[in-house]
């Protein structure tokens, strides 16, 4: 598998995204789908004002996307890993495009942010009166530093399932604009392969399901957390947990289904990301009958 890695300038840039994004190696886990994959390596690191001591940009994207189908348009479903992957700004173009224009608008949108955060700078050193009170030696020191301008991006996503006609994957996003705060998201797809479509909660569930799952949530955290109760888990760090809702950001397999809370819906930010597996074996009074994922649970 090759890999491109490009310390760039404006100009060589706009080259660069034309016709320097590579075509990996093919990674071939077909089953019984039948589709068979291949992956885009993306690493970018651009430098203000082509000055390699200057704050930078860095982005590094793994893209794996489908290249043969049988059962499926493939034109569909490339444009759906695009759009869930990079957004629906890119799903029009071959997956080849996309990336580079997506990579093109990470470095543009660095340079508008960077101008403007510049200017803004200069007016606080020109103006020192509108500088807020709360601000401390630290955040002034962190405003003029070279890490305060720079930005860093990481998007990968992968393939969790792909059988029975049902095709589910993650797309895993952290970045990083300026000071020490990374930000992360997972977001969870299933396509049924039999419609081109996202698979939707309503698809399979029968009515009343989010109370239901509701409480599985809770008696799951419980159980990974080793306490007894939703106050001992507050004391943990979560929130919330008497409310928690299905958020329709799920992966399919054929054990069961899988939710992913991101850091900050029902957790505090520096805990991990809330994982909860519920087996088929406790979903079969809520899941719809005669459906993809009932016939896939063994009803």
């Amino acid at each position: 598998m090759k890999k491109i890695t490009t310390h760039i300038t404006v100009a060589a840039l706009l080259f660069l995204l034309s016709t320097g994004c590579n075509h990996s190696g093919k990674s071939m886990f077909t089953t019984d789908n039948q589709i068979k994959f291949d992956t885009l390596l993306i690493e970018k690191k651009h430098f203000l004002r082509n000055d390699t001591s200057n704050p930078f940009c860095e982005l590094n994207v793994e893209f794996i996307y489908p290249i043969e189908s049988s059962k499926v348009d493939l034109k569909r479903l490339q444009q759906l890993f695009i759009r869930t992957t990079l957004g629906r700004n890119y799903d029009t173009f071959t997956p080849e495009e996309a990336i580079n224009q997506y990579a093109n608008n990470f470095v543009k949108n660095y340079e508008t942010d960077a101008k403007i955060f510049d200017e803004d700078l200069i007016d606080l050193e020109n103006h020192p009166n509108l500088i807020p009170q709360s601000m401390d030696e630290i955040h002034e020191e962190e405003l003029q530093s070279n890490g305060f301008y720079s930005y860093h991006e990481t998007l990968t996503n992968k393939v969790h399932f792909n059988q029975s006609n049902l095709l589910s994957f993650q797309v895993n996003q952290s970045n990083n604009k300026g000071g020490s705060a990374v930000y992360g998201s997972y977001n969870n797809y299933v396509i049924n392969l039999k419609t081109a479509d996202l698979l939707s909660e309503n698809d399979i569930f029968t009515p009343g399901y989010d109370v239901a799952l509701q409480q599985l949530f809770a008696n799951n955290l419980l159980q990974q957390n080793g306490v007894k109760s939703i106050s001992d888990l507050e004391d943990l760090g979560y929130f919330g947990i008497q409310e928690i809702m299905p958020n329709r950001n799920f992966l399919i397999d054929n054990e069961g289904i899988t939710y992913t809370f991101n850091k900050g819906e029902y957790s505090a930010y520096p805990l991990s990301a809330p994982v909860i597996f519920i087996p088929f074996n406790d979903l079969k009074m809520l899941l719809k009958k005669n459906t993809i994922v009932s016939k896939l649970a063994g009803l």
